[in-house]
């Protein structure tokens, strides 16, 4: 078999089911073969950066590989960021890179798109991926395309996949299918016991759940396992949005001393947090009002077991949950959980102008009407509105951060899951890629689209009230829709909300964004607590 055709089969046995790219010169041989054997269904979209958080959402939203196919050089190095939110955020996303012929590579000139060295591109690469791949043998091409793909699985990290544009109808072998690396059984099991036991002793344990579970596809495992614990269950700012159909969903989502008080209690207190696929970073840890002491946590994430000093190695999440579901015992149901925060409903339609809480309002309202959508959210305020919406599946870059990810993101969600999503941007992050939507219309897709349009980069405004270069432009984006395909919505009032609302649920097959005016300076209370929390947590740490 070819490489190309070989690379296709195997990314489709290995759960990929389509691929985002743009192509160029370097990759034309290799898009070529896509097209032609429609191994894959692929979606082109218009500038490199909306590829890969297009192929990152899909990922998330339906827990599977999803793959980016761009050109060397100028193409692939527009994809890093992305892909850097990938790695950090544990999404498992195939890079696809044409690249110059094993030929070009050895006539001595410069090639074109070339930055210090041929390997330049691979070796930035090599700092955001958890495999690198270079197809320029073809005796061992078949084994090395394997070898990444387990390596994206077991790892739910990106990896990188470079395919000179000679090599792309070389004869290699066939890809084989590599068995999962070894796992010692018996630290799995001792692993399990010590945790099962630890949980046992406490008085008040937690289980609180992130990111990975979803990447590795254990939602209905770990809701199992809870119900089997009888301990309730919490998810990180990161992980909000997991669980969303367990029978018994999570009582709420950790964000510290910006969420509900008795969330923050109920972990903070706890004397064994179990945190199952949990990053470790400040947007899920930094604004406790408690300090939480890792120490006496119980962690299993990144295919290894801490307790305290005391770590099990090379044990992935799905094994601990495994182990622990055969043997766990209920620990009782407490009677002193808070109780699970209703989200806001009833929006009062009047000509009153329109805040974060009100457009949070309006979507409950929707969503108890018409049902739950999946939701892309971008960073910044629309992030933190998106907590106080009725409990559904969430994609958002939450602790890497980047701008940009919400309208591709969007697009990559009804890809992956066949349903309409909602999306929900600032107006400085649909600056960057809000253009995308103008691919719906040739794919049929039709995102309801709301930008928070506050002509501000509203969250750095935040931290930096003062600071004149976070306004931004007033743009008329409810102007810019029809051109694209759409229907524009410039919304003023809670009344127009609402209404434009309807209208958007209602009217299908084409994208309809709402172009939501709000105040400069307005921004949700969960973000203001964020930033009140963040930035005296920041202060001490700094010996403030």
């Amino acid at each position: 078999m070819r490489t190309a055709e070989a690379l296709l089969h195997a990314l489709r046995d290995a759960g990929a089911r389509e691929i985002f790219g743009i192509p160029g010169d370097f990759a034309l041989p290799f898009f070529e073969v896509i097209e032609r054997t429609r191994t894959l269904p692929l979606y082109t979209l218009s500038h490199e950066p909306a590829v890969g958080f297009a192929a990152d959402a899909a990922a998330r939203f339906r827990g599977g590989l999803g793959v980016a196919a761009i050109t060397y050089g100028a193409g692939a190095f527009n994809l890093v960021n992305p892909i850097a939110g990938a790695f950090a955020e544990r999404s498992p996303v195939v890079v696809l890179s044409g690249a110059p012929s094993l030929v070009e590579r050895q006539h001595g000139l410069l090639v074109h798109h070339q930055a210090r060295t041929i390997e330049s591109q691979l070796n930035v690469y090599r700092e955001i991926t958890c495999d690198q791949v270079v197809l320029d043998d073809r005796t061992t091409a078949a084994a090395s395309i394997a070898r990444a793909l387990r390596s994206a699985h077991e790892h739910s990290q990106p990896v990188y996949i470079e395919i000179p544009r000679d090599m792309v109808g070389a004869e290699i072998g066939e890809v084989p299918t590599l068995p999962p690396s070894p796992v010692d059984p018996d630290a799995v099991q001792a692993a399990a016991a010590e945790v099962l036991t630890r949980l046992a002793d406490a008085s008040s344990p937690v289980l609180l759940v992130g990111a990975e579970v979803r990447r590795y596809g254990m939602e209905a495992e770990v809701a199992e396992l809870a119900q089997r614990l009888g301990i309730p269950v919490v998810t990180t700012f990161m992980g909000r949005g997991l669980l969303a159909d367990a029978p018994n969903p999570p009582i709420g989502t950790y964000i510290g001393v910006a969420g509900q008080p008795g969330i923050s209690e109920l972990v903070e207190r706890s004397d064994a947090i179990l945190m199952l696929g949990v990053i470790l970073s400040d947007t899920n840890f930094s604004t406790a009002a408690r300090q939480i002491d890792l120490r006496h946590a119980i962690i299993a994430t990144e295919r290894q077991v801490r307790l305290g000093f005391h770590v099990y190695h090379d044990v992935p999440l799905r094994s601990i949950v495994e182990a622990m579901a055969v043997s766990a015992q209920p620990a009782g149901v407490r009677a002193d959980l808070p109780a699970t925060p209703e989200p806001p409903t009833g929006l009062v339609a009047d000509e009153a102008p329109v805040g974060p809480t009100d457009i949070a309002t309006a979507v409950n309202d929707l969503m108890r009407d018409h049902g739950t959508m999946p939701i892309s959210s971008d960073m910044g305020d629309c992030l933190f509105t998106a907590m106080d919406i009725e409990y559904s599946a969430l994609a958002a870059p939450g602790y890497y951060a980047g701008m940009g990810f919400g309208v591709p993101g969007g697009l990559g969600a009804q890809v992956a899951t066949g349903e309409r999503p909602l999306v929900l941007v600032g107006d400085g992050a649909f600056q960057m890629t809000g253009w995308e939507l103008g691919n719906c219309r040739r794919y049929g897709w039709d995102p309801i689209v709301i930008v928070f349009n506050n002509a501000s980069w509203e969250m750095l405004r935040a931290f930096q009230p003062q600071a004149a270069y976070n306004d931004l432009p007033v743009w008329p984006f409810h102007e810019l829709a029809e051109p694209l395909g759409g229907v524009g919505i410039h919304v003023r009032t809670r009344r127009e909300l609402a209404e434009a609302l309807e209208y958007a649920v209602a009217n299908e097959g084409r994208f309809v964004l709402l172009d939501v005016a709000m105040e400069r300076g307005r921004v949700s209370t969960t973000l203001s607590r964020f930033v009140e929390g963040f930035e005296r947590r920041r202060t001490q740490a700094d010996g403030g």
